[in-house]
This record gives C-alpha cells, sequence and structure tokens, in this order.
C-alpha cells in the first residue's frame, strides 16, 4: 500500500509541475487530447523529483545524522511533502474556485466543464485513443514481464536480457536491504558511483515499501516505456495532424529496420535450408560487430530498463520547446537568405521569450543525470537541432546550461574525478574505418531508417526538414565521439535517433497511401513497410523463442545465503566472491569486491588489479599471505563455492578454511561463507 501511495502522490506532484509548459500556449496542441501527454508525463517528472527526494533526506539522515532507518524514515517525509504540495497547489485553489461559483460545485459546473475541455478537447479522437493506449500498455506489460517474471521465491530472467539484470538487481538490493549511502556500485564496491544508478534506486525503495522485486523492478519499467510510447505517438499525431501516424508509429519503434534478415534469407536460400533456419533459428541473427546482442532492436528496451523511462523524461522537455520549432518554421521568409537572417541575425532570433519555463524544463532535464546520462546527452543534441531553426535561441542555450551545471554538480557529489572521458573516435564499431565502410554500416544495422531520412529531407518541407536534422544529430554523434572505455553504449544514441525517426516515416508511408491513391503508390507504401519492419519484427520472433520457458535463468531472491548476508552483513562489510553475472549471490545487494568485471570496466572503473588479485586471494598457498592480502584490500568475507575455480585455477579452499572463520554454509553445501577475523 505505501509503494501504491508513493506511486500516486509522485504523479500528484508531476501533474502540477508538467500543467506549467505542457497544453500551454502552442498551437498544435490545440485539438490534441492532452490529458494522455500530461498523464504520462506527470508520473516520470513526479517520481523523478519525489525518489531525489527521499535519496537527499536519506543520505542526509545516514550519513550526516546516523539516523536508524533513514530511508524509512526519507520515503515518509518525502510523501508528506508531496501531499502539502498538492494541498497547497491543486487542492486548495480548485475548491476556492468551485466556492465562488454560484451553482454547486460538480462536474456540470463551469470550472469543471472548462477543465475537462482542456484536457480532452477532441471527444472521437478520445474514444479511439482509449482502445489504442490500453492495448498499447497490455502489449508493453506482456512483454516486460516474459523476460522477467516470479514464481514463488524464483525470479526468472529470459536469455536475451538477464545481463544488465545482474548488477541493476544488485543496486536495488542494495537500498532495499541495505543502506548504500554514500552510494557505490556492488560490483566493484569501495569506490564512487559512476553509473547512473537512480532509477534502481526508485525500484529498491519500492520493494522496501512492501512490494515484491519483480514487481518493483517490472512496474517502473512498463510504465516508463509506456509513457514514452504515448508521448511519442501523439508527438506524431501534433507533427503530422494523422491518427494513422499515431496507430503505424510504435510498430515502427518495435520492429527496426535494418539488413539482417535480407542477408539471412540470401544465405540459407544459397545453402537450400532456408526453412529449416528460420524454424530452428533461436538467436538474434546480425553480420555486423555485437548485432547478435540485440543491439538494435525492442531487447534494447527490455534489457535497459532505466532507458524507456529516461526517454520519458526527455520527450516530456522535447514537447514543451517543439512549440519553438513549429513556430519557427511557420513564420520563415520564403528565401534561403531570408531565413538565414530571420533564424540568425534579428532580435527575435536570440532573445529570450519564456525564463520560468526555460528554467523548469532545464531542472526537469537535469535532474535526469544519474537516472541516464545518454538520455541527457541525445535530448541536449536533439534540442541543438531544435535551436537552430528556432527563434529565441538564448532560450535553448539556457536549457543547456542550466542542464549541464545540474549534471556537473551531481558528478561532483558522486564521483571521484570526471565522469566521462570524452574523446574523438570515428566510425562507433564499425569494422571498416573509412567513410565509405562506416556509411554501409550504418545503413547495415539501421536500413532505411536513417539512411532513408536523409533522402527524405528532399521530399518532405519545413517543419520536417528540421526534425530530421535534429534526430540525426545523436547519430552524427555515436559515431564521432566516445565517452566511456566500451565505444559499444553509444548504440543508445543510434537507438534514440531511430526511435523518433519513426514519426518521420508513419508521416511518408501515411501519405503514400492517402495522398496518391495509385495502385503503385500503394504498393510501394506496403515494400516500404516491409523494408521498415521485417528484420525488426523477426528479431521480435527471436525475443518471444529465446525467452520464457526453457529459456531462462533463475535466481532464488530469498535464499538461504541471501538472508544470511542480510540479517548478519553491514553495508561496511566487503564480499570476496567469484567473477559472478546474476547468481542467487548477486542478488543480495552486498558490497562485492570484484562481481563481473565487464560491467564495472563499461562503467568506467579499472577492473584489471581487482580481477588479478582475487585470482591470487583464492589460489594462494600461505595463509599468514592470504590474511595480509585481505586486510590490505579491506575484505571481509571470502565466498567459496563447491568446485570452484577462478580464471580456470582451482581454488584453495583448504588455505581458506585454514585462516578464516566459517561462518555460513548453504543446505545443499553449494556455499560456504568465510569470515576474515576469529572473533565470535
Amino acid at each position: 500500500m505505501q509503494a501504491i501511495l508513493f506511486l500516486v502522490i509522485g504523479t500528484a506532484v508531476g501533474w502540477k509541475l508538467t500543467g506549467c509548459f505542457i497544453g500551454t500556449n502552442q498551437k498544435s496542441e490545440e485539438n490534441l487530447n492532452i490529458i494522455w501527454v500530461r498523464l504520462v508525463s506527470s508520473f516520470g517528472t513526479g517520481i523523478m523529483l519525489e525518489t531525489w527526494m527521499v535519496y537527499v533526506l536519506g543520505y542526509f539522515l545516514c550519513v550526516r545524522t546516523h539516523s536508524a532507518d533513514p530511508l524509512g524514515r526519507a520515503e515518509l517525509c518525502a510523501m508528506a511533502a508531496g501531499v502539502a504540495f498538492i494541498l497547497l497547489n491543486c487542492i486548495l485553489p480548485i475548491m476556492r474556485n468551485m466556492k465562488s461559483e454560484s451553482e454547486p460545485a460538480n462536474e456540470d459546473s463551469p470550472a469543471a466543464r472548462i477543465y475537462i475541455r482542456g484536457l480532452v478537447r477532441d471527444t472521437e479522437l478520445f474514444k479511439k485513443e482509449t482502445v489504442f493506449y490500453p492495448a498499447l500498455l497490455v502489449f508493453v506489460t506482456l512483454t516486460f514481464r516474459y523476460v522477467l517474471h516470479a514464481d514463488g521465491d524464483h525470479l526468472y530472467m529470459g536469455y536475451t536480457v538477464f545481463s544488465d539484470y545482474a548488477p541493476n538487481l544488485s543496486l536495488i538490493r542494495s537500498f532495499s536491504w541495505f543502506e548504500n549511502f554514500p552510494t557505490q556500485y556492488p560490483f566493484f564496491a569501495g569506490e564512487d558511483i559512476k553509473y547512473h544508478f537512480m532509477f534502481m534506486f526508485l525500484c529498491g525503495n519500492l520493494e522496501r515499501m512492501g512490494f515484491p522485486i519483480e514487481v518493483a523492478y517490472n512496474l517502473p519499467s512498463i510504465l516508463g516505456l509506456f509513457g514514452f510510447l504515448v508521448m511519442l505517438t501523439q508527438f506524431a499525431l501534433r507533427v503530422t495532424g494523422r491518427f494513422a501516424a499515431v496507430l503505424i508509429t510504435p510498430f515502427l519503434f518495435v520492429f527496426r529496420s535494418g539488413l539482417a534478415l535480407f542477408y539471412f534469407i540470401g544465405e540459407h536460400i544459397s545453402a537450400g535450408d532456408l526453412v529449416d533456419a528460420f524454424r530452428e533459428n533461436s538467436v538474434f541473427i546480425g553480420y555486423t560487430p555485437n548485432e547478435n546482442w540485440g543491439l538494435w532492436n525492442y531487447n534494447v528496451y527490455l534489457n535497459q530498463r532505466h532507458l524507456g523511462f529516461g526517454l520519458l523524461i526527455v520527450m516530456a522537455v522535447i514537447w514543451y520547446y517543439y512549440g519553438y520549432l513549429e513556430n519557427a518554421c511557420g513564420g520563415y521568409d520564403p528565401s534561403l537568405t531570408g531565413k538565414l537572417k530571420e533564424l540568425l541575425f534579428t532580435r527575435d532570433a536570440w532573445a529570450v521569450s519564456d525564463l520560468p519555463r526555460v528554467i523548469l524544463t532545464a531542472a526537469i532535464l537535469g535532474m535526469l543525470s544519474f537516472w541516464n546520462g545518454a538520455c541527457v546527452i541525445g535530448g541536449l543534441l536533439i534540442l541543438a537541432g531544435f535551436a537552430l531553426f528556432s527563434r529565441n535561441k538564448l532560450d535553448f542555450l539556457g536549457l543547456a546550461v542550466i542542464t549541464v551545471c545540474l549534471s556537473f554538480l551531481q558528478t561532483r557529489f558522486f564521483i571521484n574525478g570526471s565522469a566521462v572521458s570524452p574523446a574523438f573516435y570515428w566510425g562507433f564499431i564499425s569494422e571498416s574505418k573509412a567513410v565509405m565502410g562506416v556509411l554501409w554500416f550504418l545503413i547495415e544495422i539501421s536500413g532505411m531508417t536513417i539512411a532513408g531520412a536523409v533522402f527524405a529531407l528532399f521530399v518532405l518541407e519545413g517543419k520536417y526538414r528540421a526534425l530530421i536534422c535534429a534526430f540525426l544529430l545523436p547519430t552524427a554523434f555515436a559515431f564521432t565521439m566516445s565517452l566511456t572505455p566500451d565505444v559499444t553504449v553509444n548504440h543508445k544514441y543510434i537507438m534514440m535517433s531511430m526511435a523518433f525517426l519513426s514519426v518521420i516515416w508513419a508521416e511518408l508511408l501515411v501519405r503514400l497511401w492517402r495522398e496518391n491513391r495509385s495502385v503503385a503508390a500503394r504498393v510501394f507504401a506496403v515494400v516500404l513497410a516491409v523494408i521498415l519492419m521485417a528484420t525488426g519484427a523477426y528479431d521480435f520472433v527471436i525475443i518471444i523463442r529465446n525467452n520464457g520457458k526453457d529459456h531462462e535463468f533463475a535466481v532464488n531472491t530469498e535464499s538461504e545465503l541471501g538472508h544470511y548476508i542480510e540479517e548478519n552483513l553491514t553495508w561496511d562489510d566487503m564480499v570476496l566472491s567469484g567473477p559472478d553475472s546474476v547468481s542467487d549471490f548477486t542478488v543480495s545487494g552486498c558490497r562485492m569486491y570484484c562481481g563481473w568485471p565487464y560491467y564495472a570496466w563499461s562503467a568506467g572503473y579499472d577492473t584489471d588489479y581487482r580481477f588479478e588479485t582475487a585470482k591470487y586471494i583464492y589460489t594462494i598457498d600461505d595463509e599468514a599471505e592470504l590474511l595480509r592480502v585481505l586486510a590490505e584490500e579491506n575484505i571481509n568475507y571470502v565466498l567459496y563455492e563447491r568446485g570452484m575455480y577462478y580464471d580456470d585455477v582451482a581454488a584453495r579452499e583448504d588455505v581458506i578454511a585454514g585462516a578464516l572463520l566459517p561462518v555460513f554454509e548453504s543446505s545443499d553445501g553449494l556455499y560456504r561463507l568465510y569470515r576474515a577475523d576469529r572473533e565470535n
């Protein structure tokens, strides 16, 4: 009940905040049922604000005052503050307005009717939307629960998604079972937190407040991606004015474009086993580096749960600033010289339009930095494209400056040193770094979506050209810059471009079908739709086939080992374990000396030293040396798994048992835990 109340209060707070800049004074919003955009953006912004409040209060109570149950107290304080905000800013003004009316305050009062009309402006369209959006919510819910669900004490994770769940579940439990303040990365404990962890902090709070861990992880993930899709489809309606574009956009989003399927078909036609290949294949097809990870398809959103939530927040900000772009595109001087003069060398081009809303939207975008930093960067790039084609450029500049400053302040607080190491890196992960090789790689991974959008610049007009240019900027960034040791993480910027460009392609498909009613045009529209979605549709088949029963990992979230750790260890204790990914141990959320190294390495930690030290400790043959190294590395516990090897070398349990105190053994004998002292 407390978790549900937290979500409701957060959304109500967000309702007031988003009302300050969504559905305000922009022409293209007049014919929309703005209630959908308000609802989902309220969830995103309000929950983000409430969660930050819990974190700040929890940090202060834990680190500064050393209070008992700091998060429990912080949650109650944040909810109380949220209720007070709602009373002062929402309920009391409504009551005053109703009291001032001469007739009884009810749904038929003028004030109520005006308010409802402001949210639902087209009743016929609203009827269609009330069928479409619940269906979309069902789809998102089913797919998320298909790859992550619980049965009793066991949590089941599909083969295509479990990788990111390992560190994320550990982060969640570090807050729900422990007090992770100052916050550390559990898979590489003892240092700062370089990973954008706040979404997992939210999930940890929800588990603390009563949700089972799978609900705590699934529910905000579902609502985050669903919210983004609602805003993306409403954005398609706002840009195109066509409900058909609303229907097509989610299909283009879920079923990506790419050449992989066509390569696959050609390869197996040549081999004469196409039917068998389609029937038996259970892995993502791909002919470019890492494409078989599912790097470009819907699986990314199922795997990286905080990505959908981050895009929802970015979309709320983009929604407001699209009004600037739209107003500019509607009033262009027809000549090229006139356009440049109007957008660069006039007073309006650089005037400040609405400073309070700039500050509010910048604060919202800036708060996103440790929820999903890539979304902040991608959002700023798209908004930079908007600024280029809009007036009031100082509004965009103010947005960028405030957002970057807020991100910098958070970075200084959480990270020792720099959060990123920006460097020019041409070609992303393309094997060929020649210009044509990189361009062909882009076509291979995204098919028509990105390359075709460049050609659409010559077909479409006005605002569509500006939108295409803006939406391509994250892809340009991905192919020219690297911010982390693992450049592969740049794939999120390309995914952002592909997601937003689905609006453009929806408009093109509808135009082909409706405006030129010739048979040839409609056949071409169908062929184009198949080209755009065929590879993604087959990827989706693999998502279904390679998850679910017999294609999933199971961990016991209430295991004997986990509960021993929860009840007997504190956040000050560090555990040495094997390089585990996802297991009964890692979901305990305790501080690990060196979990699976890839997660920490890709987040920016230097894992080589710890990996070699862990191997040395497990294979050492001298008890005194073992104790010395454990003390030097601040390791309190050593976990041994039956028949354990570390980097293909047998672990020496005899030495560990001789030097350390055995404190736990699981009933099946699989795990034994040793403490690095002899105290009772």
